[in-house]
């Protein structure tokens, strides 16, 4: 698979964005332990006490910026996949790739950071272009062949 250039690039692509929810979730952590705010009982009597069985803004940010890959990588790692199969243009194809990744890893110091406002919400669009062309191009490609 590793000869399919176009596989090569998205792999790569894809496992940076894999360790960016990696990092994503282990910062979720540190913040749950800075701010002692744990979503279950026997982490927050580990810890100090029920009175830590709580939630916190901070603790929210996180989670709302993990969940957010989730929805998002997840579907690009499925399209580039398939789209990778195309045989598409190996530049085009980084491009969609490089815009993607990229999109994402803004959209995520955006939220962590509390970025001023449109940075997260254009980032997050951008990066959903090169999904659409590919999701586009998937289903031109099944079409023409049925």
């Amino acid at each position: 698979m590793m000869e399919n250039e176009v596989f090569a690039s998205f792999t790569f692509y894809s496992t940076i964005l894999i360790i960016k929810m990696y990092v994503l979730a282990i910062i979720t952590g540190q913040v749950r332990l800075r701010k002692k705010a744990f979503a279950n009982p026997e982490d927050a009597l580990r810890n100090g006490g029920l009175q830590y069985y709580r939630e916190d803004p901070d603790v929210e940010r996180c989670r709302r910026a993990h969940r957010n890959d989730m929805e998002n990588i997840f579907p690009f790692l499925f399209l580039g996949a398939i789209y990778s199969l195309l045989d598409p243009n190996l530049i085009v194809a980084r491009i969609h790739f490089l815009i993607f990744c990229v999109g994402r890893i803004v959209h995520t110091v955006a939220y962590l950071l509390r970025l001023k406002a449109p940075t997260r919400s254009v980032a997050y669009s951008v990066a959903q272009l090169p999904c659409f062309s590919m999701a586009l191009q998937i289903l031109f490609a099944v079409v023409t062949h049925w």
